[in-house]
C-alpha cells in the first residue's frame, strides 16, 4: 500500500469546514477524493458514510433523514450516487446551521444531476481536487507556489531547480495509481477506466442513446487537446449533430474529463461568448485515448507539443485551484497573429506564461508574449517557460524560466 501524500488542497478544506456548513468536493473519478477524505489529518473525527456501500445507499434513498440523524459532523463519499440526501441535507442545515456539518464528495457536478430539486446555493462550498500535480508528488507542499509568489513580488530564487520534465510524466499524468506505480501496465488501467466511465458514470449523469457515439467523442476530444474548441466542427467528425455534440461536451466537464478555458478579454464579459480551448483533465488519460505512447523528441510525435501543453495546465489549474482561489486561468489569442498559452489573473493583475516543451528557446518563441505586455499594461509579468535549467531575464516585465520552476 502506497503511504499517503499530503494534497494541496487541505488547507483550503480544513478553512471551507470553519465557514460553510457544507463542503463539497468534486473532481474526476480516481483523483483520490476517498483517500482524502479518510487519511487526511483533520478528518478523522468524522463520522464516514459511503454509498459505494449498498446498506449506507439503501439508508439513504428511505430514510435520508433517518440516516443524517446524529450531531457528529458527517462525510460521505460518493454523494452523487444519491441525489435525495442533497435534499436531507438542505432542509438540515436550514433547521440548525452548524459549521463543517458535512462533507461531501463526488465524481460529478451536482448541479446537473437526475433528480435534484434542491440546490445548496448558500449553504455549500464546492472545491475541485485535481489529478497530482508535480508538486504533491515531490512532497514539497508547505512552500507556497513559485507561482503564487513570483506574482507579488517578481524575485527569482537561485537554483538548483526541479528536474527537467520528462516525456514519461507526460504519459502518467497525475492519476494516483498510475503515478504512484500501483499497477505496472498503464493501459489497460486506462482501458478499464474508460469502460467504467462510459458504463457507469455516464448513464448514471445523463441519458445516452449512442454509447458508441459518445466514446467517438471522447476520442476525438482527445486528438484535440489544447485546441480551440468549436463543436461544430467535431460534431461534424463524429457525425453528430451540433445540440447533441454539445449536450455531451457538457457531460465530459460536468464529470471533470475536460475542462474548458476562456479567453482572456479586456471585455470580461465577452470572455463568455468567444470559442475557449479544451484540455483533457489528465495528461496521461489524453494520451492514452489519443493512442499516444512514446513523446520522446525522437519520435516526432505530432501531438506532443498538445500533450505537454495538456500536462501544463493540469498542474496549473491544480495549483491554482488548491491553494490559491482567488485566481483565475485563462488563454490568449489574436486569431492569425499571436496568442499565448495561459494567462494567471488574481483581482485586476495577471501574469503570461508561454510554454515551450524543448530545453531551449528561440527569439521567436517571445514574440506573442511581447505583443501581450505591449497591450496589456496590467500584466506584472511574462514568462517564457521552457523545459531547461536556467533563468535569464529578457526585458523589463519579461523572463525565460524553467518550466519545473514554474509548477513549482
Amino acid at each position: 500500500m502506497t503511504n499517503y501524500i499530503q494534497r494541496d488542497i487541505s488547507d483550503v478544506v480544513l478553512e471551507a469546514l470553519h465557514e460553510m456548513p457544507v463542503v463539497v468536493i468534486t473532481g474526476m473519478r480516481q483523483t483520490g477524493k476517498s483517500t482524502f477524505l479518510q487519511m487526511q489529518h483533520g478528518l478523522g473525527n468524522r463520522r464516514y458514510i459511503t454509498f459505494d456501500d449498498f446498506e449506507y445507499l439503501e439508508a439513504a434513498k428511505t430514510d435520508p433523514d433517518g440516516l443524517l440523524d446524529s450531531d457528529r459532523p458527517v462525510t460521505i463519499d460518493e454523494a452523487q450516487k444519491c441525489p435525495e440526501i442533497l435534499t436531507a441535507i438542505k432542509k438540515r442545515v436550514d433547521g440548525k446551521r452548524k459549521k463543517g456539518q458535512f462533507l461531501l464528495s463526488g465524481s460529478a457536478n451536482f448541479a446537473i444531476l437526475k433528480g435534484i430539486s434542491e440546490s445548496l446555493a448558500g449553504r455549500a462550498i464546492y472545491l475541485t481536487l485535481h489529478p497530482f500535480t508535480r508538486r504533491e508528488l515531490a512532497g514539497r507542499i508547505s512552500e507556497k507556489p513559485f507561482l503564487h509568489k513570483f506574482f507579488e513580488k517578481q524575485e527569482i530564487r537561485e537554483g538548483p531547480y526541479p528536474p527537467a520534465i520528462k516525456p514519461e510524466e507526460i504519459l502518467q499524468g497525475g492519476m494516483p495509481t498510475i503515478c504512484l506505480g500501483d499497477v505496472k501496465n498503464a493501459f489497460l488501467w486506462f482501458k478499464g477506466y474508460e469502460q467504467t466511465y462510459l458504463e457507469r458514470d455516464i448513464r448514471e449523469l445523463s441519458q445516452i442513446g449512442n454509447i458508441i457515439s459518445f466514446r467517438h467523442l471522447l476520442h476525438l476530444v482527445a486528438l484535440r487537446t489544447g485546441q480551440l474548441l468549436s463543436p461544430g466542427q467535431l460534431g461534424r467528425d463524429a457525425k453528430m449533430n451540433t445540440a447533441t455534440t454539445s449536450r455531451y461536451l457538457s457531460l465530459l466537464e460536468a464529470s471533470f474529463i475536460i475542462c474548458r478555458l476562456s479567453p482572456y478579454l479586456g471585455n470580461r464579459a465577452s470572455r463568455l461568448i468567444k470559442s475557449p480551448k479544451v484540455y483533457l483533465s489528465d495528461s496521461g488519460l489524453a494520451c492514452y485515448l489519443a493512442g499516444v505512447k512514446n513523446l520522446a523528441p525522437a519520435m516526432q510525435e505530432p501531438l506532443r507539443g498538445a500533450l505537454f501543453e495538456t500536462y501544463i495546465a493540469q498542474n496549473l489549474s491544480g495549483i491554482i485551484d488548491s491553494t490559491w482561489p482567488e485566481a483565475r486561468l485563462y488563454f490568449w489569442n489574436v486569431q492569425g497573429r499571436h496568442e499565448v498559452d495561459f494567462i494567471v489573473e488574481a483581482g485586476n493583475k495577471c501574469i503570461a506564461i508561454e510554454v515551450k516543451a524543448a530545453s531551449m528557446w528561440e527569439k521567436k518563441d517571445i514574440s506573442g508574449l511581447k505583443a501581450f505586455l505591449s497591450t496589456t499594461p496590467q500584466c506584472k509579468a511574462g514568462i517564457l517557460a521552457y523545459n531547461g535549467n536556467k533563468t535569464v531575464r529578457l526585458g523589463e516585465r519579461l523572463w525565460a524560466m524553467p518550466l519545473s520552476l514554474v509548477l513549482s
